[in-house]
């Protein structure tokens, strides 16, 4: 095996542990999904390798090379008290011991942190830094997991008949890849939807903020979706809501490729939600397009994000065309009206109220630059069904 090939290999082994939104074996999906993706290019060594297996969808190649993963790691060391396949556990997120008692958390530095419960493995007391960690994850991953996985991959040779036992290997893996056994789950690759959501898959969403002061004046959206069910026609869309001490919102007003259908309330205090109805019903994997807008002349509100809940099946990683037009996933642009700019604005994933409100620490990546007052985001990675995303402004 040659020094480059087995560098390309531990280059992408790194890259996939320090993703922090987004699971080793939702990357690879994506990878598979969209050729032309970061995941992609970053995960080559793996997502190449199986384009030989007989047959293989998305869902089993993807399945093959986190199973790939996850044998080798289980050949890396095989005491219980081996620091080098422990930090591996934790960056790839595996099963915990039973000493972790709380999820994995979402930086790879947190979850060397959990590590440190281990005091058969780090040491009683439990050392003062992730120092130990580190060095382990750093022999681990370059000088045993990468040359494995090279030396596995070269083993199942041009025909790809063997990687059957380690789609078995990741399929057998809680609670990691729970939710990819269920029949009930749709191709997209995303965790099942809760029983009230939309049934559709949001293939592109692009919402358009326009501020006056610190508030939100102006929201043009634009969606295209794929029917998850048959009989699909149209698509809840939620009001500007402010603070006003009322649920009545700001009508949402429909564009082009729907018409409007408020539902009825059963209460005032209800949420405010505007049926945008289709030209026709959809059956199952069909596609539409749509767009819709909301203004609000209550300019009294101070935002403090620009916010997206799925209540749907999800939404597409998202893509750009000649790097800057977005073409799938989830898009936020705001504008600012120049009386009134953020200090700063960073992009979230997955947050609570409370945790959007946090600002970063200098340097974070989330950060966003303001170009000529605005600021855009496009969610590179699948948005999950349950969840909010959007763009935190700190005034």
């Amino acid at each position: 095996m040659t020094q480059e090939v087995q560098s390309a290999m531990e280059r992408a082994l790194r890259w996939m542990a320090t993703r922090k939104h987004a699971r080793p074996l939702d990357l690879i999906i994506h990878a598979i999904d969209d050729p032309q993706s970061d995941s992609a290019a970053q995960l080559a060594p793996l997502v190449t390798a199986t384009e030989s297996m007989p047959g293989g969808t998305t869902r089993t190649r993807a399945l093959a090379a986190w199973g790939l993963i996850i044998h080798g790691v289980n050949r890396v060391g095989s005491a219980d008290d081996s620091r080098q396949q422990n930090t591996l556990f934790a960056a790839f997120r595996l099963p915990r011991p039973p000493e972790i008692t709380e999820a994995w958390r979402s930086t790879l530095e947190g979850r060397f942190r959990q590590l440190m419960a281990l005091s058969d493995v780090f040491g009683d007391p439990a050392p003062n830094t992730t120092t130990p960690m580190h060095k382990a994850w750093k022999r681990a991953v370059g000088e045993k997991l990468a040359p494995i996985l090279q030396e596995q991959v070269a083993a199942l040779g041009g025909g790809g008949e063997g990687w059957a036992t380690y789609v078995e290997t990741a399929m057998a893996t809680e609670p990691t890849v729970r939710h990819y056994q269920s029949p009930s789950d749709d191709d997209t690759g995303h965790r099942h939807p809760s029983e009230g959501s939309q049934p559709v898959y949001l293939d592109l969403f692009i919402t358009n903020v326009i501020m006056k002061g610190k508030a939100v004046h102006r929201r043009i959206t634009e969606r295209l979706v794929t029917a998850r069910a048959d009989d699909v026609d149209g698509y809840l869309a939620s009001s500007i809501a402010g603070l006003r001490g009322n649920a009545t919102g700001v009508p949402v007003t429909p564009l082009w490729g729907c018409t409007i259908d408020t539902p009825n309330r059963a209460q005032d205090s209800d949420p405010a939600l505007t049926k945008l109805a289709f030209p026709r019903t959809l059956v199952r994997d069909e596609k539409h397009y749509f767009a819709s807008e909301a203004v609000d002349e209550d300019l009294e509100q101070e935002r403090f994000w620009v916010n997206v809940e799925v209540d749907h099946h999800g939404i597409a990683a998202g893509r750009l065309l000649y790097g800057c037009v977005p073409v799938s996933g989830l898009t936020i642009r705001v504008r600012f009206d120049g009386t009134s700019v953020p200090r700063a604005c960073w992009w979230y994933a997955e947050q609570t109220e409370r945790e959007r409100r946090l600002r970063p620490p200098v340097g974070d990546p989330h950060f966003l630059p303001i170009v000529a007052d605005t600021v855009e985001h496009t969610f590179t990675e699948k948005c999950y069904p349950r969840e909010n995303y959007g763009i935190s402004l700190w005034w």
